[in-house]
């Protein structure tokens, strides 16, 4: 993907609060895309109407069930309506939920498939700016992935790895690269989804025969995914993104993951710092999040707002104002005014 098609939401309360989300649509993983999105948006817009926003689970559990298949929706409503109440309030968004772990963490930054040297020039130039932690995404071909990442471990002494396969890899293949990994000692802290979303079963083999700690990304879309996932005893960790599963769902997963004994990661598509504001807040506000993948904004070549949390490096900064803290830095070039 060379181009970002999101969609910013402003939501406005009668007291004169306003939010702002992001809808970041992404095909490959919910088939959602922005001219879908665009259409669902005034239907879901209106559910919200006349209501009160500080039921914002009821409103949620309403734009699950007219908005079901765009998660991505869901998201920016629900980040822009929690986005104002907070400014009403007066309190940064992670201060809903509690502030379990207010402090500065450290993100990975990725590196995608590509021409060996190329990714480890990549590395070098991130791992100067402070950057330990490398998401690689692999999944072609086993041999050629386990050169990449030999080499940039070579590259970049004392760095960890999170693998990301993206269900690129057959059970096969992924056993195969899983006995590498461990053969070569690695230092390689997930494996994520290595197998199709649908290969529950798969998953459930690999975790018995490996070490590698598993998690799912694709395979866990909403809440009756990860109650399978938990079950079958499939994973070790749940990867969040609330473009995949709506930001309300995306805290009832998560609680379903603490009280059941796993890991959180958390994630994002391709989105700006409003989207990754608000998982940052839930890494903030709720605790318990081991794993962050929250660097995409680093890796676009703009930034539409201004304000909110900030990057020293690869570490995630606090802010200090009410919500998010962010303000679009440009007028919409078109507008749908839903009221």
């Amino acid at each position: 993907m060379t181009l970002a098609h999101n969609v910013f939401v402003r939501v406005t309360l009668r007291n004169g609060a306003y939010g702002i989300g992001e809808m970041a649509p992404f095909p490959e993983i919910s088939g959602e895309d922005q001219a879908g999105s665009l259409r669902v948006f005034p239907l879901a817009a209106k559910v919200c109407l006349g209501q009160s926003v500080t039921h914002f689970r009821k409103v949620a559990k309403q734009l699950r069930e007219v908005a079901w298949q765009t998660p991505a929706v869901r998201c920016g409503i629900e980040t822009a309506l929690l986005d104002a109440l907070c400014r009403g309030m007066g309190i940064p968004l992670w201060g809903l939920w509690g502030g379990a772990d207010v402090r500065r963490r450290e993100t990975d930054v990725t590196l995608p498939i590509g021409p060996r040297d190329q990714v480890v020039d990549t590395a070098r130039a991130w791992y100067a700016r402070g950057f330990r932690i490398f998401k690689m995404k692999i999944g072609l071909e086993v041999d050629e992935d386990i050169r990449r990442i030999e080499a940039v471990c070579a590259a970049c002494p004392h760095s960890k790895f999170v693998l990301d396969a993206n269900e690129g890899f057959s059970l096969e293949q992924a056993s195969e690269c899983m006995k590498a990994m461990e053969r070569l000692r690695l230092p390689v802290m997930l494996f994520e989804q290595p197998v199709a979303r649908e290969d529950v079963e798969g998953f459930v083999a690999l975790r018995r025969s490996g070490t590698i700690p598993l998690a799912a990304d694709e395979s866990v879309r909403s809440v009756e995914d990860a109650r399978q996932l938990i079950e079958r005893q499939a994973v070790d960790v749940l990867n969040l993104k609330i473009t995949k599963c709506g930001v309300v769902e995306s805290m009832d997963i998560a609680g379903m993951a603490r009280a059941s004994g796993l890991r959180l990661m958390i994630g994002g598509m391709v989105e700006s710092r409003v989207a990754m504001g608000c998982s940052w807040s839930l890494v903030l506000g709720l605790g318990g999040f081991e794993f962050l993948d929250l660097d995409m904004p680093l890796l676009l070549a703009g930034d539409p707002v201004q304000g909110g949390y900030a990057y020293e490096g690869p570490v995630l900064q606090l802010w200090g104002g009410s919500g998010l803290g962010m303000e679009l830095r440009e007028e919409a070039s078109s507008v749908i005014v839903v009221e």
